[in-house]
């Protein structure tokens, strides 16, 4: 059978969270600053590694699990596992790619059982306190470079995108067709939908099994 290949954003798409730097800015009582810094970003006055580790750097000294506690809480979108599951019987090659945070990605990659994680990383200490440093494997604009080598390396038949946030666009434009669920305002995809059930619809007809 031959290869497919799907690419997913992570927050508002796979999981309700929108976004873990907010969420753990507001969790850790950094918000405040964290806006600056997102305004700063934003304006085109630094750019995202350099955004990524002052954001972390309000977050220095926190522990591992006060992390994994927000992680834990994050709740999945409806569908997100039957839509998987779907994928994989239909020989997709399933990654997960967010400018987020790793430690969410990979556990959501994990349970969900997608092929390749890509997101930012936290740096922690030997003894599991936050360093302040960001390894930011996909930035702002990234989405689209990631998608085009995993293409380059799989060549797959057909290639989806699946997102919501102005991050999604680049890979919107490096796949087939293009898919965007509750997106936000000056995003659009070949598709809009409102859930992963609607996604699901959307390949079977892309499949001729509609």
């Amino acid at each position: 059978m031959p290869v497919r290949l799907i690419a997913f954003d992570l927050e508002g798409t796979l999981v309700k969270s929108v976004s873990g730097w907010v969420e753990l800015h507001k969790r850790f009582g950094t918000w405040e600053k964290g806006k600056e810094y997102a305004e700063m970003f934003f304006r085109g006055e630094i750019d995202y590694p350099t955004w990524a580790d002052l954001d972390a750097s309000l977050w220095r000294g926190r522990r591992r699990e006060e992390i994994m506690e927000w992680v834990e809480s994050v709740e999945y979108m409806d569908g997100a596992f039957e839509l998987f599951q779907f994928l994989k019987e239909r020989n997709f090659k399933i990654a997960i790619l967010s400018s987020g945070l790793m430690c969410l990605a990979r556990k959501v990659g994990g349970e969900l059982g997608a092929d390749y994680v890509f997101a930012n990383e936290l740096e922690f200490d030997e003894e599991g306190r936050i360093t302040g440093k960001v390894i930011p494997h996909v930035d702002f604009e990234g989405k689209g470079t990631i998608l085009r080598r995993l293409k380059e390396e799989l060549k797959p038949e057909l290639t989806v995108a699946v997102g919501d946030g102005y991050n999604d666009i680049p890979m919107f434009r490096e796949a087939d067709v293009s898919i965007a669920i509750n997106p936000h305002e000056g995003v659009e995809g070949d598709h809009v939908v409102e859930s992963l059930h609607e996604v699901k619809e959307i390949i079977e007809g892309l499949l001729g099994e509609g």
